[in-house]
This record gives C-alpha cells, sequence and structure tokens, in this order.
C-alpha cells in the first residue's frame, strides 16, 4: 500500500512538473504580449503564457530575490543584463542556436549579443527598441538641423529645446567625432570627452529656448511653434506628425541614441524550450506587427515593419532607412563613476551664463 501511494505521488510530481514545463511564465513590459498574440501562440503550440507585467527595477529585484526563479522569460534592457548576472546571477546563458537569427534585423541582433555578452556566453537577444535622435519642424530647421551640435546652429536660435540629461552629453559627444561608449573604459579619456561637450552646450546655450523636463512640455512646445528644433523620442516625433506633417522624428547624421529591450532566460527558469518557441513566434514579422500596435515602438524583426498600420509604417521608414537603422549608437551598461561625472558636467553647464 505504502509503495502503491509512493508510486502514485511519483507519477503526480512528475506530470506537474511536464505541466509547469508546457507554461511560459513570461516577466515582461506593457503591451510586449498582447491578448491576441498569447492567444495565437497557445492555440498553435498547446502551451499557456502566464504575463506579469513589469518594469527593468522590478524585473532585477524579482529575480534577484530568488536566485533567477518564478519565471521562465524576461525582458529587462540590454544595459541591465551584465552588471546584475555578474553581480546576482540571475540569469543563464542563451543557446542561440534555438532562434531563427533570420528573423532578426542583423545589426540589432549582432549589437544586443556583443552587449549582452558576460565571459563566452550572450544572455540576450533584441526585441522592442525605440531611439532618441531629432525631432523637427522640417519646414523651419530641416535645412539646417541635420544632426545633434546643428542645433547650435545660429538659424534656430531661440527656438531649440534639449533635456540636460545624459542623452544630450552622448548625442553631442557623437557628434562632435567622439566615440563615447569606447571611453566607458577608460575614465580620464571620458572626462577628456565631457570637457569638450560641456564647452560646446555652454557655448549653445544662447540657442535654448527652455531646458525640457517632462514629454508634454515638449510636445506643447513643438506644437505651438515656440520650438521647432529639438531632440526627443522617435514615438514622439510621430505623434507630433499626426496634428503637423510638416513635424517628425529625424535620425541624426551621427546616429539616433537606442534603447533595446531583450530576452533573457532567467537562472532557475523551468521551460527554456517553450521560451524559444515563444521568441521565435513573436518575432515572426506578422505577429511583430501586432506587437507594435500594442506598445506603439518597433522590434527587431527583420521586415516587420511592411506589416505595420499604414501611418505608422510611412512614418518608421521615412525617419529610418536602413543606413541610419544600421547607425544607431546602443546603450551600453554605463559602468560605475560615469555617471557622476555626467552629473558634474550637467550641473556646470546649467549654472553657466
Amino acid at each position: 500500500m505504502t509503495r502503491t501511494i509512493l508510486l502514485a505521488s511519483t507519477l503526480l510530481a512528475g506530470l506537474a512538473s511536464a505541466s509547469q514545463a508546457d507554461t511560459l511564465r513570461l516577466l515582461t513590459w506593457g503591451g510586449y504580449a498582447p491578448d491576441d498574440v498569447v492567444e495565437m501562440f497557445e492555440k498553435q503550440t498547446g502551451h499557456t503564457v502566464e504575463v506579469t507585467k513589469s518594469n527593468n527595477e522590478e524585473m532585477i529585484a524579482k529575480l534577484r530575490a530568488t536566485g533567477g526563479g518564478g519565471f521562465d522569460l524576461a525582458q529587462p534592457s540590454q544595459d541591465r543584463i551584465m552588471g546584475p548576472q555578474m553581480e546576482f546571477g540571475i540569469y543563464k546563458p542563451m543557446d542561440i542556436s534555438k532562434l531563427n537569427q533570420d528573423l532578426f534585423i542583423p545589426s540589432m541582433l549582432l549589437a544586443t549579443m556583443a552587449n549582452t555578452t558576460v565571459g563566452d556566453e550572450v544572455y540576450g537577444v533584441p526585441h522592442v527598441w525605440g531611439t532618441s535622435g531629432l525631432v523637427l519642424n522640417t519646414a523651419e530647421a530641416g535645412d539646417v538641423v541635420k544632426d545633434y551640435t546643428d542645433l547650435c546652429d545660429p538659424a534656430v536660435a531661440g527656438k531649440v529645446s534639449y533635456r540636460l540629461k545624459r542623452p544630450t552629453l552622448i548625442g553631442f559627444a557623437f557628434a562632435m567625432g567622439e566615440d563615447p561608449f569606447a571611453a566607458y573604459g577608460d575614465e580620464e579619456k571620458y572626462k577628456e570627452i565631457m570637457g569638450k561637450v560641456e564647452a560646446k552646450l555652454v557655448e549653445c546655450k544662447a540657442n535654448v529656448k527652455t531646458y525640457w523636463g517632462g514629454g508634454d512640455e515638449l510636445m506643447n512646445l513643438v506644437r505651438s511653434g515656440e520650438v521647432t528644433a529639438s531632440m526627443a523620442w522617435d514615438t514622439g516625433g510621430w505623434k507630433l506628425n499626426d496634428d503637423n506633417a510638416d513635424i517628425t522624428f529625424v535620425a541624426p547624421a551621427s546616429g539616433a541614441l537606442g534603447w533595446i529591450d531583450t530576452f533573457v532566460l532567467p537562472a532557475k527558469g523551468q521551460a527554456d524550450d517553450v521560451a524559444y518557441e515563444w521568441i521565435n513566434f513573436v518575432m515572426q514579422p506578422e505577429i511583430a506587427a501586432m506587437i507594435t500596435a500594442a506598445a506603439g515602438n518597433f522590434t527587431a524583426s527583420a521586415g516587420a515593419d511592411e506589416f505595420a498600420e499604414d501611418a505608422l509604417k510611412a512614418k518608421y521608414q521615412a525617419s529610418f532607412s536602413q543606413e541610419a537603422i544600421d547607425n544607431i549608437k546602443w546603450y551600453p551598461p554605463v559602468p560605475a563613476g560615469l555617471e557622476a561625472i555626467e552629473g558634474e558636467v550637467l550641473d556646470r553647464v546649467q549654472a553657466a551664463n
């Protein structure tokens, strides 16, 4: 009798384990796993998907608290992978051979793999992405402003706005012919680059109508015509384009600054095979376009823009040639100490006359 109970218990435990392995516990952002996509995946594969919506800070906290347990697939930004993995060991390496690499935009796949490599192992691949660059009234500033430093051109004096935040420092550095990301491992070199950027931003202050703090503030400034040239996000430019066809997002000549939310495998995930199935499913162009419709941002799925809603597709294709996509400067992890350097620079620019 006891032996029968033990055998039954073992069988039930095995069935429970198999059932759990058929469920994908997904830790992601809002819009990245819309209901219609989840339903299609479940119907096609027989798996189930449990979606937990989160953000970078919460994702890291949840995975850190469990040592990488509780979820089978997570979606932190690429600059939140190397550091947490080295410090907490909350992810497991990805088997790239299980992914259909042809589904990805090559430059984005390679950049994300490089930025999420720890030792000899790759820990992340790209999913949803976006950029910051130039939002212009092209009828008034389009002939003048082609790059970040053109915001200092006298032709747009008094009609310029950008934030006093690190994207402005990074963008100006690239436009000045520097590579701040390459200097991340050399603090003295980074200080030298930031010194040049500081001087340029102080020189540029006369051109700036205001340093914007929130997206709504900038949108109102551009809509009213008070600002004709600014630094902002691609989706903001496209939203403004709905109101005024002359206003749109322009990828700067030195490269837009890009963020990528990734796919990673938590260290104690129990459904790796289902996770790979989900990645290959959602990276199909038609499916990726459904995620773009829900999230508002494009994905790293090659050709997915062709399946996007016509108006959004037209805006995207007008802003991003293939050359502009390949020229995006993707944010790598920020080493300790650099944010303090940047903060001091920004404070001095703010205080300068």
